[in-house]
C-alpha cells in the first residue's frame, strides 16, 4: 500500500509506515502525478482535494489532520465512495489558549481589566464553547453567535452578527463556507467593520476569508482597532500593507502547539486502522518539558498576573516578530518565508504541560487557573 502524506504531520513517517510505504511532501507539492500510484492521501488544510486532483487515480481513503474541510470537496469525495476523516477538535485547546495569550497581551499593554470587557464569540463550536467557558470563569460577559447551533439548539442565548459587533473584544471561531444560509465567507466586509467601537479587539484564527482583508486595511487607515490576524486571504500570499497595520500578526499558527499537532495525527492514525479493520498500535510518546513551574506572587490583578504566566508560557510576540520580516520582501519570497515559519514552528506545548505555584491566590484565581488546565498548587 502506498501513501502520500504532508510532511509538516507530526509523527508522519512513524504513525502511517506501519501501513505500507509513506512518501511525505509539501502540501503545496501534492500533484496528481505524485498520488497517481497512492492508496492513501494524508494532508493539512493548504492541499486542495477536488475532482482536478484525484480524478483517474487508486485514493481509497483521504483524512485531514485539520479542523477545517474547506479544502475538500466532500460531494466529489462521496461521489466517488472515497473514505473520509477529519480531525475535528484536535487542536481545540491550543487556541483557545492563543486566543487569551493575545487578549492578555492587549489587556496589559493598554493596561484595562480583562474582567471590564465584553467578549464577543462567532462560532461556538469545539474552540469558541471553550473560549466562552474560560471567559465565563474569568468573569467576563459574553455574546455568542452560532446560527446553525442555535437553529438546533433553539435561542439559548446566542445573538446576532449586529450584537456580537458592540463587544469589547470580537474573536471569530466558524467553518469557512462559500455560500448558503450560513455564509460565512467574507462575513466581516467595511459595513461590519465600520459597526465595530473604537479600540475594539478583533481576533481572527478561523480562515482568512471570514474577515474582506482588503476592507479591513480601508478601515485601518480610518477606525483604531487593535487587530490580532493568524490567518488571511491568498495564504501564503499575505497582504504586506495589512500585515504593517495589525498590532498581532501570526502565521497560521493558533493551533500549532504540538499536542494539537499530534492529536491530529492520532484522529487520522485510529481512523485508517479502523477502516483497514487493523487494530492501532500507535501511541505517540511526547517530550517531558525541564522548566515547566512558574511561581507567582499574587496581588488580586487578575490582569496582570495572567498575562506574567501566559506570556511565559508563549511569549506569542515572538511569532509576530518573525512575521513582520516578511513586510519588506517581495511577493514571490513572501509566501516562501510564511510556509517556513509554519514548517520550521518551533516547540509550543499546552498549558496543561505547566504547573503554576501561587502564594496569596484566592478562590477565583485558583479557579481560572484550572479553566486553562493549569496544574495549580497554592503556597
Amino acid at each position: 500500500m502506498n501513501l502520500i502524506v504532508d510532511e509538516n504531520i507530526s509523527f508522519a513517517e512513524e504513525a502511517f509506515s506501519q501501513f505500507g510505504k509513506v512518501k511525505l511532501l509539501h502540501g503545496r507539492k501534492i500533484t496528481k502525478e505524485e498520488i497517481n500510484a497512492a492508496d492513501i492521501l494524508i494532508v493539512r488544510s493548504i492541499t486542495k482535494v477536488n475532482k482536478e486532483l484525484l480524478e483517474d487515480t487508486p485514493i481509497k481513503f483521504v483524512g485531514t489532520a485539520t479542523i477545517g474541510t474547506d479544502h475538500i470537496d466532500l460531494e466529489y469525495l462521496k461521489k466517488r465512495n472515497i473514505f473520509f476523516k477529519d480531525a475535528a477538535g484536535c487542536n481545540a485547546d491550543a487556541v483557545a489558549e492563543y486566543v487569551f495569550t493575545a487578549i492578555s497581551h492587549f489587556a496589559f499593554k493598554n493596561s484595562y481589566s480583562i474582567e471590564d470587557k465584553i467578549i464577543g464569540i462567532v462560532g461556538v463550536g469545539n474552540i469558541g464553547s471553550r473560549i466562552a467557558r474560560l471567559a465565563e470563569n474569568i468573569g467576563m460577559p459574553i455574546i455568542k453567535n452560532d446560527p446553525p447551533l442555535e437553529r438546533k439548539l433553539g435561542n439559548t442565548g446566542f445573538s446576532n452578527l449586529e450584537k456580537i459587533l458592540t463587544a469589547d473584544i470580537v474573536t471569530f471561531h466558524v467553518p469557512l463556507n462559500p455560500d448558503g444560509i450560513d455564509k460565512t465567507y467574507h462575513l466581516m466586509q467595511e459595513e461590519e467593520l465600520l459597526k465595530l467601537k473604537d479600540d475594539v479587539v478583533l481576533i481572527n484564527a478561523s480562515r482568512g476569508q471570514v474577515i474582506a482583508n482588503d476592507d479591513l486595511e480601508k478601515i485601518l487607515n480610518r477606525k483604531r482597532l487593535f487587530v490580532n490576524l493568524d490567518v488571511w486571504e491568498n495564504e501564503p500570499g499575505i497582504n504586506p500593507n495589512l500585515l504593517n497595520q495589525t498590532n498581532l500578526a501570526t502565521p497560521h499558527i493558533a493551533g500549532y502547539s504540538l499536542e494539537g499537532k499530534v492529536n491530529g495525527t492520532k484522529i487520522i492514525y485510529d481512523s485508517l486502522c479502523n477502516y483497514l479493520n487493523i487494530h492501532p498500535t500507535w501511541s505517540p510518546v511526547l517530550p517531558k518539558i525541564s522548566d515547566n513551574e512558574i511561581k507567582i506572587d499574587y496581588d488580586g490583578n487578575l490582569t496582570n498576573a495572567l498575562y506574567k504566566i501566559l506570556n511565559k508560557v508563549y511569549p506569542i510576540k515572538e511569532d509576530d516578530n518573525g512575521l513582520r520580516k516578511a513586510v519588506q520582501m517581495d511577493s514571490k519570497d513572501r509566501a516562501v518565508y510564511f510556509d517556513k515559519l509554519r514548517k520550521n514552528y518551533p516547540l509550543r506545548r499546552e498549558f496543561s504541560n505547566y504547573k503554576i505555584k501561587v502564594t496569596n491566590a484566592d478562590a477565583k484565581f485558583v479557579k481560572v487557573l484550572n479553566g486553562f488546565r493549569f496544574n495549580v498548587e497554592t503556597i
